[in-house]
Parts: structure tokens; sequence; C-alpha cells
């Protein structure tokens, strides 16, 4: 995974920059191209010429001493890394990266990169324990950056705890773990590019008044699982969503809509240049015939509410179906398999997913889901408890196989 990586290794000043020489010249062995910034604290630990040695590269320690008239040597090194690693990584670091200081080589490239970066802390264990940098890492990892946890042991101060740097075999493991993951990711990124994928997600909103309405429980939860797979698996995303209950995705084309009659024509107007239409909305099957137009006044007998049927969406789609692969959802409370079975066919489905929202893990507002997927010939999958991200990974591989000619599940 390493091979022809080019990994910008920071090291500063703590006694656990001596592993940084073991963990150099383990990457390079590996096939990683290293380039090592030192703090001028890290030099006293280790020399530039040993790191120079083992990298076979330049080590770079002064953020003016340009030896390249042709580049800015920070920026160079922030633009051409695939990954930034800082091991050992000092509280002194940490904070300094938490804040945006850049007062030396190291900082400041950190502060001009754009590629992942990768934290490896050494510290007393006080130090590691104290509010500021818990504080401090939790800053980090809200931002995109990557700890690896220090050890337990004996520390160079005497105190036995956590804080140890990890050893430097565990840290290019856990390297070539996120290079393996990256390229899973590049390949998933494929499956769907160039494809438009419409979701809906959420319940409807019928009224009965300004005030009152008829919903369900729905919290939108899969369908936004779902719009961010399709996402991260290279597709131009569109989501519909009704009433939800959690945030909507950053970074995904949204519309927002309430009753059913807002959903059927929010679908209405994506469905011809659409790839991919996931129907997970929980649609209202009927909504009040007369939507009062001030509030309803309590009166002393009961009251009857006249319901009239929605627009089946699903239906109507799956009969105006073109070229469009068309993937409906189902939740069921019994008889799930002759009541899935029954919808992806009347429906013309080329996909359903089904589920019994009586299980537990698997009803409406969980982070979790236990699915069956059918299509017109019957059981396709029927995937065990999972988070909903798996689930909608899964759905959406099984679909991507199937646009591009592969018919097995």
């Amino acid at each position: 995974m390493l091979r022809g990586k080019k990994i910008v290794l920071g090291i500063t000043g703590g006694i656990a920059a001596y592993k940084a020489a073991a963990l150099c010249s383990g990457l390079v062995k590996q096939g990683a191209d290293v380039h090592v910034i030192m703090t001028e604290s890290a030099s006293k630990f280790i020399t530039e010429l040993t790191l120079q040695t083992l990298s076979r590269n330049p080590v770079h320690i002064d953020t003016f001493d340009e030896r390249n008239p042709e580049v800015v040597t920070h920026i160079h090194l922030a633009d051409l890394a695939d990954l930034v690693l800082i091991a050992p990584a000092t509280a002194n670091t940490i904070s300094k990266m938490t804040l945006g200081l850049a007062d030396d080589m190291l900082s400041s490239m950190l502060l001009a990169t754009t590629a992942p970066i990768m934290v490896a802390p050494a510290m007393n264990v006080h130090m590691y324990q104290h509010p500021a940098i818990i504080q401090n890492m939790n800053t980090l990892v809200n931002r995109g950056v990557l700890m690896i946890e220090p050890g337990e042991g004996m520390l160079a101060c005497g105190y036995v705890g956590k804080g140890r740097l990890e050893e430097p075999e565990t840290i290019i493991r856990v390297v070539n773990d996120f290079f393996a993951a990256q390229q899973q990711r590049e390949a998933m990124r494929q499956l769907l590019a160039g494809r438009k994928v419409t979701v809906t997600a959420g319940g409807t909103i019928e009224r009965i008044d300004p005030v009152r309405y008829i919903t369900n429980d729905s919290s939108g939860k899969m369908g936004i699982a779902v719009a961010r797979a399709a996402h991260a698996m290279g597709a131009e995303v569109r989501l519909i969503a009704g009433s939800i209950q959690v945030p909507l995705p950053e970074g995904i084309d949204t519309v927002q809509v309430q009753s059913a009659q807002d959903m059927y024509e929010a679908v209405l107007g994506e469905w011809n240049h659409t790839d991919i239409m996931v129907q997970t909305a929980a649609v209202a099957d009927y909504r009040p015939k007369t939507v009062h137009a001030t509030k309803m006044k309590k009166k002393d007998d009961d009251l009857v509410l006249e319901l009239e049927k929605t627009v089946d969406i699903l239906e109507s789609l799956g009969q105006r179906k073109q070229h469009q692969f068309l993937i409906g959802f189902a939740a069921e409370t019994n008889n799930v398999d002759e009541y899935a079975m029954d919808k992806v066919k009347r429906k013309n489905c080329d996909l359903l997913v089904a589920n019994d929202v009586t299980k537990a893990g698997a009803g409406f507002g969980t982070d979790t889901n236990k699915v069956q997927i059918y299509d017109a010939g019957g059981l396709v999958e029927d995937l065990p408890l999972m988070s909903k991200d798996e689930v909608a990974f899964q759905l959406l591989q099984i679909a991507a196989g199937r646009l591009n000619g592969v018919s097995a599940s």
C-alpha cells in the first residue's frame, strides 16, 4: 500500500523522537517516499543526518533554509504529501495545531497542506490527561485529523501510564490500513460515477388546520444514509426531504417538502433525468379531505375526520418507468415476504427493501436496520442487523451492479 506514497514525517521535540528513526526506516522499506521535517527541539534528541540517511531525502528544520530557489519548501512539501504523519507529536505541537500557529517549518507546512494528517501523541501521562490537551485533541479530530492513540507503560519521566508513543510497527500498520481504506473508497467512488440518483426521505405532513396535522414516525435516517452513500459512490445526488428528525447532510443538493402531493410533484420534476430513484420516504396513504383555513375549535361531541387517498408515488413511478432503476421501501409489521413480493410486482420496482419495524433495531428512528431486499424473482439479499449507512452501501452496490450489467447480487 505504501509503494510510491509521499509521506511527510513531522518529528517534534520529545524523548520519543528516537523512535522516529525506526519509523522512517520502516516506511521507506515498504516503498514510501519519506520527507522529514523536524522541529528545533527534535534535533536535540535525534540528528538531522540520521533521518537524512534513512529517508534518502533532505531533512528540513529551518523555515528560512531554502535550498531550492525554484520552490518555497514548506509549500512544496505541503503540496506533494499524500499523508502528513506527526510522530511523535508533543503537547506543544498539538496545541499549536489547534490554534493554527505557524512559527516554524512544521507548523507552517501543516497550515498549507490539504493532505490527510495523522498524529501520534507522546507525552507525560498527566499532560495527556490535562483538560486543555483533551480539548485540543478533540478539536483536531473534529477537523478530520486522525489520531493514533499512545500506548501504556513506563514513560521516560518515570511515570507508568498512557502517553508512550505507539510502536513504529503499529504506526506503519495504521498507515497501511489508511491507504488501503482510501483505495477502497476510490474504487467505491467509481461505482455510480456519472449517475444521477434521487432519494426521498422522512415522513409527510398532511394538514388538518394551521396547527394540526397527520404524520408518522419516520425520522429520515435511512433516506439520508442512502443519499450519503450515493454521494460517496460518485453519483450526482438530489435529496427530497419531508419531515425529518435529523440534520440534513452537508454537500448534498436538498429540496424540502411537506405533504405527499408536494413530494410527488418534486419527484416528477426529477424523474426524467434520474438514473436511480430511491423511495425511502414514508408517504402518507391518506390526507384530510378538507383542510381548514383557521384553527378548528373543540366541540362537546365527537369529531369525525374524513380522509381521502393520496397519490401512490411509487406505483405511479413504476407505471412511468423507462430507463430508470426504481427502488422502493416497505415498512411492515407482519407477513413481510408476502407483502414485499406483492409490492415489488404491483409497483413495478427493480428492487424493494422491506423490514419488520417491530424487530429490535429495525424500527423508525434507530441508527440500525435489518432488511430484506427483493426483486420480481424473489429474495435477493437478507441483510443482518447493521447500521443504516451499511445497509445503504449494500443496497446501492446491488443497484450499481445491475445498472452495469452484473446480475449477481
